[in-house]
């Protein structure tokens, strides 16, 4: 039973800490916007900063939605090799970031390609941001429930 509830227990850290990532990429996408439209923090008018309230968790949405796949092996594979570093988490976040470019650019129309490279390396700083963030929430207990469920099982001796 302890086992049980060390599992949704965990699942639940894995949710909150994939909305901080999903909300933390893309406050990251919405500053990198402003910046490239020349805004500095000395010239953002209070409507500027108003509509970030809007748009970022607005914006998380999209990231959740296009990231969840590979996301969730790379949380996957984090969770069964018991991962804890920041570093495998920004370089997992990358690469979910990168896979999603790579999707956009097989499934995109003559309209709608992402050939900037300033916009690949946004996207792909975008992810690395994400990932970090993971880390800071969810990351660093990675590996924890299987911890959990060897030192509550009955019937186990120290030897």
């Amino acid at each position: 039973m302890n086992r049980l509830v060390a599992y949704f227990i965990r699942f639940a850290i894995i949710l909150i800490g994939y909305g901080v990532a999903a909300l933390a990429a893309s406050a990251f996408l919405n500053v990198m916007f402003l910046a490239s439209l020349g805004y500095t923090p000395e010239h953002v008018q209070p409507a500027a900063t108003a509509s970030l309230y809007f748009s970022i968790p607005f914006v998380a949405l999209f990231v959740a939605y296009f990231a969840f796949m590979p996301a969730a092996i790379a949380i996957l594979v984090s969770e069964i090799l018991g991962r804890r570093d920041w570093l495998f988490y920004a370089l997992a976040g990358a690469v979910v970031a990168a896979v999603f470019l790579g999707f956009a650019h097989q499934t995109a129309d003559a309209n709608f390609e992402i050939t900037d490279p300033r916009v690949v390396a946004a996207v792909i700083g975008s992810g690395m941001v994400g990932g970090i963030f993971y880390w800071l929430s969810a990351g660093r207990s990675a590996g924890s429930w299987r911890q959990a469920g060897r030192s509550t099982s009955p019937g186990r001796s120290g030897s």
